[in-house]
């Protein structure tokens, strides 16, 4: 995608080859800022203080990761190690420990001296595939958009409600949730997209905002309490999310008020839409609320918020009386029975075990 008019992906290799960039998001939407990453470590700590977030980018993130982790050692008990630290970087994520259990297929059968120019060449090929992937998704969802505006009338946007950030910034390029949008916009389909804040982080309002501004797709953004009013108001034609991980019977973990978003909308008949690419699915999970690991955020993003002052400061504030306690699980899970299809980059499917297999049937086998 495009920032300022120059072409970007979330990640990619350094000038010298060696080096990794990324862009930090925790700075965004006031300050567009560019980190590097040179060891293993930086790319946890990356990951861990979501200067990287989004299913995808953390798998292609720690993909990277154990190229630099190899600059150092490259024996395979080394390679297990780099595999552990950075799978417990965030527990929830399905992608990170797809991406790098691939990595360790493809390098420990290798000997030693091979595996940094092999590592280097498969991150290389998650991240192309990541790209590819997301871009189907963008075809697939479009045309679900483009069947709504059939029932539009003439010169009425497409209303769409998303819930935190699914964007290219979530993902190596075109995003997951977002990608329909951006397609059905480059179609010429009128698209306005409401944007749920998503506390506690706010990355709809800091990072899905910025995205749909540099985009130039209208939207308004919205406190995450609203879904519910717009959609008995018939304001919103369908809700297109993302997901960390889905099981393999459909249930769908993704950022926290997710499930809230999926009750109102049925309740209200509005389509629900999850988009994912295929190595979000987690095969060896069936039920999503007994099952999928919630991670438990610090305490200190309830409790604060950061932004920009009048003069152009960032500042985080507290919100709450200095004794008062939080809880933050960064994630919940929506059941199967609540979504209306799964968007992936192999078509559209009900959200079932036997969906999924009609679309990805090697993993039946």
């Amino acid at each position: 995608m495009k920032v300022n008019g120059q072409a970007y992906r979330s990640i990619w290799l350094a000038a010298d080859g060696v080096g990794v960039e990324i862009i930090d998001q925790t700075q965004l939407p006031f300050r567009f800022v560019v980190a590097r990453l040179d060891t293993l470590e930086e790319a946890a700590t990356a990951i861990s203080r979501m200067l990287v977030r989004g299913a995808p980018l953390i798998g292609a993130t720690a993909a990277y990761g154990v190229c630099l982790g190899l600059r150092s050692g490259a024996s395979s008990a080394a390679l297990e190690e780099m595999a552990v630290r950075l799978i417990a970087c965030r527990p929830t994520a399905v992608n990170l420990r797809w991406a790098v259990e691939r990595m360790l297929r493809v390098l420990l059968p290798l000997p030693e001296e091979q595996r940094l120019r092999a590592a280097y060449q498969e991150a290389g090929r998650i991240c192309e595939e990541d790209v590819a992937a997301n871009e189907a998704i963008g075809r697939h969802g479009a045309a679900l958009i483009a069947s709504l505006a059939e029932k539009k009338k003439l010169g009425e946007p497409v209303n769409i409600l998303t819930h935190c950030n699914a964007g290219w910034l979530a993902t190596v390029d075109w995003g997951t949730a977002l990608a329909p949008i951006f397609k059905a916009v480059e179609q010429g389909i009128a698209v306005h997209v409401w944007v749920d804040e998503t506390r506690p982080r706010n990355q709809g309002a800091s990072l899905t905002a910025w995205e749909l501004v540099a985009a130039g797709v209208p939207h308004h953004l919205i406190v995450d309490n609203a879904g519910g009013h717009l959609m008995q108001h018939g304001l919103v034609d369908c809700c297109i999310v993302g997901t960390d991980r889905t099981t393999a019977s459909g249930d769908v973990c993704n950022k926290i008020g997710t499930y809230l978003k999926a009750l109102a909308a049925f309740d209200n008949q509005v389509p629900f839409y999850v988009a994912l690419p295929g190595s979000t699915v987690d095969w060896s999970v069936d039920n999503g609320v007994a099952e999928i690991p919630i991670e438990e955020r610090g305490q200190e993003e309830v409790l604060r918020l950061q932004g920009q002052d009048d003069e152009g400061t960032l500042r985080a504030i507290a919100i709450a009386p200095a004794a008062t306690p939080a809880v933050n699980p960064a994630f919940d899970v929506t059941p199967a029975r609540l979504v209306s299809g799964l968007i992936t980059e192999r078509g559209v499917c009900p959200a079932s075990r036997q969906g999924l297999l009609g679309l990805y049937p090697e993993q039946g086998k």
